[in-house]
Protein backbone atom coordinates (compact mmCIF):
# COMPACT_ATOMS: atom_id res chain seq x y z
CA UNK A 1 0.00 0.00 0.00
CA UNK A 2 1.08 3.57 -0.63
CA UNK A 3 0.25 6.69 1.39
CA UNK A 4 0.73 10.08 -0.26
CA UNK A 5 1.45 12.96 2.13
CA UNK A 6 1.33 16.73 1.58
CA UNK A 7 2.57 18.99 4.32
CA UNK A 8 5.75 19.88 6.18
CA UNK A 9 8.71 17.51 6.69
CA UNK A 10 8.01 17.33 10.45
CA UNK A 11 4.65 15.80 9.73
CA UNK A 12 6.10 13.45 7.14
CA UNK A 13 8.48 12.00 9.73
CA UNK A 14 5.49 11.12 11.90
CA UNK A 15 3.61 9.67 8.92
CA UNK A 16 6.57 7.51 7.93
CA UNK A 17 7.05 6.22 11.47
CA UNK A 18 3.35 5.43 11.90
CA UNK A 19 3.09 3.68 8.53
CA UNK A 20 6.27 1.61 8.99
CA UNK A 21 5.56 -2.07 8.43
CA UNK A 22 2.15 -1.38 6.93
CA UNK A 23 2.54 0.98 3.97
CA UNK A 24 5.02 3.08 2.03
CA UNK A 25 4.76 6.80 2.73
CA UNK A 26 5.60 9.24 -0.07
CA UNK A 27 6.15 12.99 0.37
CA UNK A 28 4.36 14.94 -2.35
CA UNK A 29 4.92 18.62 -3.06
CA UNK A 30 1.86 20.69 -2.17
CA UNK A 31 1.10 21.83 -5.71
CA UNK A 32 -1.75 20.76 -7.94
CA UNK A 33 0.39 19.07 -10.65
CA UNK A 34 2.48 17.21 -8.07
CA UNK A 35 -0.58 16.03 -6.15
CA UNK A 36 -2.38 14.84 -9.28
CA UNK A 37 0.69 12.77 -10.14
CA UNK A 38 1.27 11.62 -6.57
CA UNK A 39 -2.26 10.27 -6.24
CA UNK A 40 -2.07 8.06 -9.33
CA UNK A 41 -0.81 5.06 -7.37
CA UNK A 42 -1.81 6.10 -3.84
CA UNK A 43 -4.25 4.17 -1.67
CA UNK A 44 -4.67 7.01 0.81
CA UNK A 45 -3.83 10.69 1.16
CA UNK A 46 -2.62 12.26 4.40
CA UNK A 47 -3.28 15.99 4.03
CA UNK A 48 -1.57 18.38 6.44
CA UNK A 49 -1.37 21.24 3.98
CA UNK A 50 -4.83 22.48 2.88
CA UNK A 51 -3.05 24.44 0.12
CA UNK A 52 -4.25 22.30 -2.78
CA UNK A 53 -7.95 22.01 -3.66
CA UNK A 54 -9.03 18.40 -3.82
CA UNK A 55 -11.78 18.15 -6.42
CA UNK A 56 -12.75 16.09 -9.45
CA UNK A 57 -9.75 17.32 -11.41
CA UNK A 58 -7.31 16.45 -8.63
CA UNK A 59 -8.85 13.01 -8.20
CA UNK A 60 -9.18 12.26 -11.90
CA UNK A 61 -6.29 9.79 -12.11
CA UNK A 62 -6.45 8.51 -8.51
CA UNK A 63 -7.95 5.16 -9.35
CA UNK A 64 -6.67 3.41 -6.21
CA UNK A 65 -7.46 6.15 -3.72
CA UNK A 66 -9.86 5.00 -1.01
CA UNK A 67 -9.22 7.31 1.97
CA UNK A 68 -8.33 10.95 2.60
CA UNK A 69 -7.29 11.64 6.18
CA UNK A 70 -6.55 15.25 7.11
CA UNK A 71 -4.34 16.35 9.97
CA UNK A 72 -6.62 19.38 10.28
CA UNK A 73 -10.10 20.14 11.54
CA UNK A 74 -10.98 22.21 8.49
CA UNK A 75 -11.65 20.54 5.15
CA UNK A 76 -13.37 23.18 3.04
CA UNK A 77 -10.67 22.65 0.37
CA UNK A 78 -12.07 19.16 -0.26
CA UNK A 79 -14.99 18.81 -2.69
CA UNK A 80 -17.18 16.32 -0.85
CA UNK A 81 -19.39 15.73 -3.88
CA UNK A 82 -16.31 14.65 -5.83
CA UNK A 83 -15.06 12.31 -3.11
CA UNK A 84 -18.50 10.80 -2.56
CA UNK A 85 -18.91 10.20 -6.28
CA UNK A 86 -15.67 8.22 -6.21
CA UNK A 87 -16.47 6.38 -2.97
CA UNK A 88 -13.50 7.97 -1.19
CA UNK A 89 -13.93 8.32 2.56
CA UNK A 90 -12.81 11.60 4.13
CA UNK A 91 -11.72 11.80 7.77
CA UNK A 92 -10.76 14.99 9.63
CA UNK A 93 -9.66 15.80 13.15
CA UNK A 94 -13.17 17.04 13.93
CA UNK A 95 -13.87 13.37 14.62
CA UNK A 96 -11.24 13.26 17.37
CA UNK A 97 -12.05 15.50 20.35
CA UNK A 98 -9.79 13.49 22.66
CA UNK A 99 -6.79 14.15 20.41
CA UNK A 100 -7.66 17.81 19.91
CA UNK A 101 -8.30 18.65 23.54
CA UNK A 102 -4.66 19.34 24.33
CA UNK A 103 -3.63 20.73 20.93
CA UNK A 104 -3.32 24.45 21.68
CA UNK A 105 -1.21 26.25 19.01
CA UNK A 106 -4.23 27.78 17.22
CA UNK A 107 -5.57 29.21 20.47
CA UNK A 108 -2.11 30.44 21.42
CA UNK A 109 -1.70 32.35 18.14
CA UNK A 110 -5.20 33.79 18.53
CA UNK A 111 -4.23 35.15 21.92
CA UNK A 112 -0.91 36.39 20.56
CA UNK A 113 -2.70 38.35 17.83
CA UNK A 114 -5.09 39.83 20.40
CA UNK A 115 -2.24 40.99 22.61
CA UNK A 116 -0.14 42.23 19.69
CA UNK A 117 -3.06 44.40 18.55
CA UNK A 118 -3.77 45.63 22.08
CA UNK A 119 -0.14 46.68 22.61
CA UNK A 120 0.59 47.76 19.00
CA UNK A 121 3.50 45.35 19.17
CA UNK A 122 4.48 45.23 15.49
CA UNK A 123 4.68 49.00 14.88
CA UNK A 124 6.41 49.50 18.24
CA UNK A 125 9.11 47.00 17.29
CA UNK A 126 9.49 48.57 13.83
CA UNK A 127 9.78 51.99 15.52
CA UNK A 128 12.79 50.85 17.53
CA UNK A 129 14.37 49.10 14.54
CA UNK A 130 14.28 52.44 12.76
CA UNK A 131 16.35 53.95 15.59
CA UNK A 132 13.56 55.75 17.46
CA UNK A 133 12.46 55.56 21.10
CA UNK A 134 9.19 57.45 21.70
CA UNK A 135 6.89 55.30 23.83
CA UNK A 136 4.11 57.90 23.80
CA UNK A 137 3.39 56.91 20.21
CA UNK A 138 2.34 53.42 21.34
CA UNK A 139 -0.28 53.54 24.10
CA UNK A 140 -1.48 50.05 24.99
CA UNK A 141 -4.88 48.77 26.02
CA UNK A 142 -4.98 47.27 29.53
CA UNK A 143 -6.73 43.89 29.31
CA UNK A 144 -7.83 43.69 32.92
CA UNK A 145 -11.48 44.70 33.22
CA UNK A 146 -12.13 44.47 29.49
CA UNK A 147 -14.52 42.01 27.80
CA UNK A 148 -13.60 39.29 25.33
CA UNK A 149 -16.32 38.21 22.93
CA UNK A 150 -16.16 34.72 21.44
CA UNK A 151 -17.83 33.64 18.23
CA UNK A 152 -17.57 29.92 18.77
CA UNK A 153 -17.15 28.44 22.24
CA UNK A 154 -15.78 25.01 21.41
CA UNK A 155 -12.27 23.76 22.08
CA UNK A 156 -10.33 26.83 20.93
CA UNK A 157 -12.90 29.29 22.22
CA UNK A 158 -12.71 27.70 25.65
CA UNK A 159 -8.91 28.01 25.67
CA UNK A 160 -9.34 31.69 24.81
CA UNK A 161 -11.75 32.04 27.71
CA UNK A 162 -9.17 30.55 30.08
CA UNK A 163 -6.50 32.94 28.85
CA UNK A 164 -8.89 35.90 29.21
CA UNK A 165 -9.81 35.02 32.79
CA UNK A 166 -6.10 34.73 33.64
CA UNK A 167 -5.77 38.37 32.52
CA UNK A 168 -8.76 39.52 34.56
CA UNK A 169 -11.20 39.86 31.67
CA UNK A 170 -14.90 39.09 31.38
CA UNK A 171 -16.02 36.73 28.60
CA UNK A 172 -19.21 36.60 26.53
CA UNK A 173 -19.81 34.13 23.74
CA UNK A 174 -22.19 32.67 21.21
CA UNK A 175 -22.38 29.12 19.90
CA UNK A 176 -25.56 27.17 19.05
CA UNK A 177 -23.82 23.80 19.17
CA UNK A 178 -21.94 23.71 22.48
CA UNK A 179 -23.68 21.63 25.14
CA UNK A 180 -23.17 21.73 28.05
CA UNK A 181 -22.41 25.44 28.06
CA UNK A 182 -18.89 26.12 29.39
CA UNK A 183 -18.44 27.83 32.73
CA UNK A 184 -16.95 31.29 32.70
CA UNK A 185 -18.59 32.42 29.43
CA UNK A 186 -21.78 34.49 29.51
CA UNK A 187 -24.08 33.25 26.76
CA UNK A 188 -25.24 35.84 24.22
CA UNK A 189 -26.40 36.25 20.64
CA UNK A 190 -23.97 37.15 17.87
CA UNK A 191 -25.05 40.79 17.84
CA UNK A 192 -24.89 40.96 21.64
CA UNK A 193 -21.33 39.64 21.60
CA UNK A 194 -20.19 42.42 19.26
CA UNK A 195 -22.03 45.08 21.24
CA UNK A 196 -20.61 43.97 24.59
CA UNK A 197 -17.01 43.14 23.74
CA UNK A 198 -13.82 45.17 23.56
CA UNK A 199 -12.19 42.27 21.70
CA UNK A 200 -13.93 39.72 19.46
CA UNK A 201 -12.26 36.44 18.47
CA UNK A 202 -13.71 33.99 15.94
CA UNK A 203 -13.48 30.21 16.34
CA UNK A 204 -16.00 28.45 14.10
CA UNK A 205 -15.78 26.13 11.11
CA UNK A 206 -16.61 27.45 7.65
CA UNK A 207 -20.00 26.10 6.55
CA UNK A 208 -22.89 27.39 4.48
CA UNK A 209 -24.33 28.77 7.73
CA UNK A 210 -21.18 30.54 8.90
CA UNK A 211 -20.02 31.94 5.56
CA UNK A 212 -20.33 35.73 5.81
CA UNK A 213 -21.97 35.51 9.24
CA UNK A 214 -20.00 38.56 10.44
CA UNK A 215 -20.67 41.68 8.41
CA UNK A 216 -21.17 45.43 8.47
CA UNK A 217 -23.92 45.26 11.12
CA UNK A 218 -21.70 43.40 13.57
CA UNK A 219 -18.68 45.64 12.99
CA UNK A 220 -20.86 48.75 13.41
CA UNK A 221 -22.09 47.38 16.76
CA UNK A 222 -18.54 46.95 18.04
CA UNK A 223 -17.33 49.47 20.58
CA UNK A 224 -15.32 52.18 18.86
CA UNK A 225 -11.66 51.19 18.93
CA UNK A 226 -12.49 47.50 19.37
CA UNK A 227 -10.20 44.73 18.17
CA UNK A 228 -11.19 41.84 15.90
CA UNK A 229 -9.31 38.52 15.66
CA UNK A 230 -10.04 35.77 13.14
CA UNK A 231 -8.00 32.57 12.97
CA UNK A 232 -10.79 30.35 11.60
CA UNK A 233 -11.49 31.05 7.90
CA UNK A 234 -11.48 34.32 6.00
CA UNK A 235 -14.90 33.80 4.46
CA UNK A 236 -16.61 33.76 7.86
CA UNK A 237 -16.30 37.55 7.93
CA UNK A 238 -17.31 39.95 5.17
CA UNK A 239 -13.80 41.15 4.41
CA UNK A 240 -14.99 44.28 2.58
CA UNK A 241 -16.97 45.28 5.68
CA UNK A 242 -13.93 44.56 7.87
CA UNK A 243 -11.79 46.78 5.66
CA UNK A 244 -14.39 49.56 5.85
CA UNK A 245 -14.43 49.32 9.66
CA UNK A 246 -10.64 49.62 9.79
CA UNK A 247 -10.47 52.47 7.29
CA UNK A 248 -13.16 54.43 9.12
CA UNK A 249 -11.34 54.06 12.43
CA UNK A 250 -14.39 52.49 14.08
CA UNK A 251 -12.45 49.26 14.49
CA UNK A 252 -9.19 49.96 16.25
CA UNK A 253 -7.24 46.99 14.96
CA UNK A 254 -7.51 43.46 13.62
CA UNK A 255 -5.39 40.34 13.78
CA UNK A 256 -5.97 37.76 11.05
CA UNK A 257 -4.44 34.36 10.37
CA UNK A 258 -6.79 33.66 7.46
CA UNK A 259 -7.94 35.35 4.27
CA UNK A 260 -10.48 34.40 1.64
CA UNK A 261 -8.65 33.19 -1.47
CA UNK A 262 -5.46 32.24 0.39
CA UNK A 263 -2.70 31.47 -0.47
CA UNK A 264 -2.95 33.80 -3.51
CA UNK A 265 -3.09 37.01 -1.48
CA UNK A 266 -0.54 39.39 -3.03
CA UNK A 267 -3.30 41.72 -4.27
CA UNK A 268 -5.86 40.99 -1.57
CA UNK A 269 -7.45 44.29 -0.40
CA UNK A 270 -6.63 43.60 3.24
CA UNK A 271 -3.01 42.78 2.41
CA UNK A 272 -2.74 46.02 0.43
CA UNK A 273 -4.20 47.90 3.41
CA UNK A 274 -1.78 46.24 5.83
CA UNK A 275 1.22 47.39 3.79
CA UNK A 276 0.45 51.01 4.66
CA UNK A 277 -1.37 50.75 8.00
CA UNK A 278 -0.09 49.42 11.29
CA UNK A 279 -3.46 48.46 12.83
CA UNK A 280 -3.80 45.23 10.83
CA UNK A 281 -1.65 42.16 11.47
CA UNK A 282 -1.94 39.26 9.03
CA UNK A 283 -0.14 35.94 9.47
CA UNK A 284 -0.08 33.11 6.87
CA UNK A 285 -2.60 30.65 8.36
CA UNK A 286 0.08 29.36 10.71
CA UNK A 287 -2.02 29.14 13.87
CA UNK A 288 -2.16 25.38 13.94
CA UNK A 289 1.37 24.95 12.64
CA UNK A 290 3.67 23.77 15.40
CA UNK A 291 6.03 20.82 14.88
CA UNK A 292 5.15 19.51 18.35
CA UNK A 293 1.44 19.42 17.56
CA UNK A 294 1.92 18.47 13.91
CA UNK A 295 3.71 15.25 14.76
CA UNK A 296 0.84 14.19 17.01
CA UNK A 297 -1.95 14.92 14.53
CA UNK A 298 -0.10 13.52 11.51
CA UNK A 299 0.59 10.26 13.34
CA UNK A 300 -3.07 10.05 14.27
CA UNK A 301 -4.25 10.89 10.75
CA UNK A 302 -2.00 8.14 9.41
CA UNK A 303 -3.42 5.55 11.78
CA UNK A 304 -6.93 6.55 10.71
CA UNK A 305 -5.98 6.18 7.05
CA UNK A 306 -4.47 2.75 7.66
CA UNK A 307 -7.54 1.64 9.59
CA UNK A 308 -9.69 2.88 6.71
CA UNK A 309 -7.66 0.68 4.38
CA UNK A 310 -8.39 -2.34 6.54
CA UNK A 311 -5.10 -2.52 8.45
CA UNK A 312 -5.46 -4.02 11.93
CA UNK A 313 -3.45 -1.70 14.17
CA UNK A 314 -2.33 -2.30 17.74
CA UNK A 315 -4.06 -0.26 20.43
CA UNK A 316 -2.32 3.06 21.12
CA UNK A 317 -2.69 5.60 23.87
CA UNK A 318 -2.71 8.64 21.53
Amino acid sequence: MRLAYIGSPDGFEAVTASAAGYAEAVLVEATLPALIEGLRDADALIDASMKVPIDARTLGGAQQLRVISTATTGSDHIDRAATEARGIRVHTLKEDPDILRDITPAAELSWTLLMACARRLVPAAEHVRSGQWVREQFPGIMLRGKTLGLVGCGRIGQWMSRYAHAFGMDVVGTDPFVDPWPAGITRATLDEVFAAADFVSVHVHLTDDTRGMIGARQFAATRRGGIFVNTSRGAIADEAALLDALESGHLGAAGLDVLEGEPDVAEHPLVRYARDHDNLIITPHCGGFSPDALRVVCAHATRKALAGLGVALPTTGT
